[in-house]
């Protein structure tokens, strides 16, 4: 939802409403450290829900009118909701948004939230991560140093990809990087998703391709400007990257998902054939459940059984 929609919405919920959707956040902020960008999701999508029972009821919904929505009100939302461009994932998105709200809210009133929290979203089937093999990842990574007329842009995105491939970085993460952070240590200390802190090991190649870059450089190294600088000298951003990638797996024959994201995926995806344990990818990824890490297993799953129904002798 952009701003102007949620701004939209939000002045069609009462002001009691209003103010506990806003402690909600500030709360959601303060304690659990929630990134800005769930936060806005957030506030979106419960605004949108509020809105909805606003008209739903024909009359404002107050904190009182909120602690009486039956699960028919919840099946007209969804059934509202449920329109062009928002699939099953985008309603559980909502869904849970709206269930972690109200349980939140119901607490702090003292009312049943059972119609919200039973609400069961639609099923839907995860997408598993998108890797590249290795020899496509080094390809990739080969390439771009050949693509750029700027023999220090090519030093530059071999040295982002590196990170991305080589220490698991989201590429939010390895843009981020300060002129203070080079040379690079061994270790890295990363600030994630929600300021979830980790520490990760640098290789020596990822170390390399960041002191090649940084010789090239025709731009000086403030300690507090960024580390990676586009071609006028200032900060680089990820949709360079993306479209530097987007050049290459053209000439490489390899699939859209070749993405900044996908290296990050590769990493993970690596590691686990190599015999990594899964705990200490979770950490190195920085994910905050087991559960998201356990999606490469899933991968590994799908690639065997690929192989195996392609080479088994009873195979077709």
């Amino acid at each position: 939802m952009r701003r102007g929609d949620t701004a939209a919405q939000t002045g069609l919920i009462s002001p009691a409403a209003r103010d506990a959707l806003a402690t909600w956040l500030d709360q959601q902020r303060a304690l659990k450290g929630a990134a800005e960008n769930t936060l806005t999701a957030y506030q979106g999508d419960v605004a949108d829900f509020l809105a909805f029972m606003t008209a739903h009821k024909a009359e404002p919904q107050g904190l009182g009118a909120l602690a009486k929505i039956t699960i028919s009100d919840m099946r007209a939302w969804m059934a509202r909701t449920r329109g062009p461009g928002v699939g099953p994932r985008s309603m559980a998105r909502k869904l849970s948004a709206v269930k972690a709200f109200y349980r939140w809210l119901a607490e702090r009133e003292g009312f049943e939230p059972t119609a919200v929290l039973a609400t069961r979203a639609p099923k839907f089937s995860k997408k598993l991560p998108r890797p590249l093999a290795v020899d496509a990842a080094r390809a990739m990574i080969d390439f771009v140093e050949l693509q750029s007329r700027h023999p220090w842009v090519a030093t530059r995105d071999v040295a982002v990809l590196t990170l991305l491939w080589g220490c698991g970085l989201r590429i939010s993460e390895a843009l981020g990087l300060r002129g203070a952070d080079a040379p690079l240590p061994e270790t890295l200390r990363i600030s994630g998703k929600g300021g979830k802190e980790r520490v990760v090991p640098v290789l020596p190649a990822a170390r390399e391709a960041v002191a090649a870059y940084l010789r090239a450089c025709p731009f000086p190294q403030e300690a507090d400007g960024p580390l990676f600088r586009a071609v006028r000298g200032g900060p680089l951003g990820p949709r360079a990257i993306s479209q530097v990638m987007a050049d290459a797996r053209m000439q490489l024959g390899l699939p859209a998902t070749a993405t900044p994201h996908a290296m990050r995926h590769s990493f993970a995806t690596h590691l686990l054939d190599a015999g990594g344990d899964l705990r200490a990818i979770q950490e190195l990824l920085g994910h905050a459940s087991l559960s998201t890490t356990q999606a490469y297993t899933a991968v590994d799953t799908a690639r065997l059984m690929d192989v195996y129904n392609r080479a088994h002798p009873k195979a077709g």
